[in-house]
């Protein structure tokens, strides 16, 4: 019997995972990395680049590299206008107002981004393993209407995959950390990546895995932190020197780099060094850029990035009909939740509770698709998974007619949402 595997198609990066035996284990790419950049470039005089090499010419070739895609999939024209506002790169109305990225002339949809980034994964665990991977566990935001979730299983009919089902991230996450083989509990899920926070109920344990409430912020996420240490950076450059970094590509490009790794560094000391030497130059020779960045500075650049989580705390918490003496365990999912300040936040929230980052928050989510697929696949005892849809089902009228069409019409998206489905509280 062939290999299944679970997988974390994500905004900013993506992650692949089997069972090995009674427990996941992340697959390393091509490369040797444990995420893969969801980033796919079209260099005008090269080949395609996928995860790594491509997100390291974004700034240099920013019309031509897509990040983001899982943004776009499976959405309308008229949906996106927001996005289109924080994209480099341009994007189009295609045939039946459907989103399409155009490159060089070609119009290229986000279904066929996501399909490149897929096939990669796939490859590279295919090369780890020594079979060709045909099958695999695709996760979504809890928040992904139908047309999200068929968007992401052709992302992956197109890659070559049978999709074996889609599930919702944060319950992915609860899988993961075991969630499902203990006690019944109330669990929020509360996960900030790259590109998007999102904060989910569920009751879990003795076998069931039940979504009651969920929410977020489709624009908050590890890259917005970024950006504030590029600006601070810049600012504080222009200055000294009287130079504009972020009119020179290839100087933002590490820039941004810098800003990422000072950003990680920060969340297990107090002070890093960033030093870019030969940065740029001017008539009077090479600049260099050699500054510390201490923690309490980065806190202050991001207060309100980190306030921004309140607000979807508190929704689910009000559509779940809880407070956060009602929760018994926060997960933390992304990689964003390294960071002190959002976990000291969770931990106000939720009056005091350490949260739960026994499993790391940048592989849960692929972890749990693992799990999830070793159930399907008959290798481990089966859970029933329990998730609420985000759309809206509509009321039965007396006559029919169109209403019967538009029930069939979320009929069809119980089967997407996977498992058992249940309409929630």
């Amino acid at each position: 019997m062939s290999q299944a595997v679970g997988i974390d198609l994500g905004t900013t990066n993506s992650a692949i995972a089997f069972m090995e035996g009674d427990r996941p284990e992340v697959i390393v790419n091509a490369e040797g990395g444990r995420t893969t950049p969801s980033v796919v470039a079209f260099p005008p005089d090269g080949d395609r680049l996928v995860g790594q090499i491509a997100k390291r010419q974004a700034v240099l070739h920013p019309k031509s590299t897509i990040y983001s895609a899982k943004r776009f999939i499976g959405r309308r024209w008229d949906e996106v206008q927001s996005e289109i506002q924080t994209v480099p790169y341009t994007v189009v109305k295609g045939p039946n107002d459907a989103v399409r990225f155009d490159l060089n002339g070609k119009q290229v949809a986000p279904e066929e981004i996501s399909a490149a980034v897929l096939r990669k994964l796939a490859r590279d665990a295919s090369q780890y393993l020594g079979e060709k991977i045909t099958e695999a566990v695709i996760t979504v935001p809890a928040y992904f209407n139908d047309a999200q979730r068929q968007g992401t299983k052709d992302a992956g009919t197109i890659a070559g995959l049978e999709v074996l089902r889609i599930i919702n991230e944060p319950t992915a996450a609860a899988l993961a950390y075991g969630m499902d083989k203990q006690q019944a509990q109330t669990v929020m899920v509360f996960d900030l990546g790259g590109g998007t926070f999102d904060v989910s109920i569920l009751d879990v344990g003795e076998g069931v895995c039940e979504v009651r409430a969920t929410s977020g912020d489709t624009h908050l996420g590890g890259d917005d932190f970024d950006k504030r240490i590029v600006d601070w950076l810049a600012d504080g450059f222009k200055k000294d020197q009287g130079i504009e970094l972020r009119n020179d590509a290839q100087a933002l490009q590490r820039l941004y780099e810098a800003a990422e790794k000072g950003k990680c560094e920060l969340s297990s000391t107090a002070q890093t060094q960033i030093n870019l030497p030969f940065i740029t130059a001017d008539a009077s020779g090479p600049k260099h850029l050699n500054v510390s960045l201490t923690h309490a500075t980065f806190e202050a650049l991001t207060q309100d990035l980190v306030e921004r989580c309140l607000q979807p705390v508190q929704q689910a918490l009000d559509d779940a009909q809880m407070s956060g003496n009602d929760i018994d365990e926060v997960l933390l999912v992304g990689g964003s939740t390294w960071m002190p300040a959002v976990q000291a936040l969770v931990k106000q929230l939720t009056r005091g509770k350490e949260p739960n980052m026994s499993v790391n928050p940048d592989e849960v989510v692929a972890l749990g698709a693992a799990v999830q697929a070793a159930i399907i696949k008959g290798d481990i005892g089966n859970v029933v998974l329990l998730d609420v849809t985000p759309l809206s089902l509509g009321v039965e009228t007396m006559g029919g007619g169109d209403d019967q069409a538009h029930r069939a019409q979320h009929d069809d998206s119980r089967t997407a949402l996977g498992g058992v489905f249940h309409r929630g509280r």
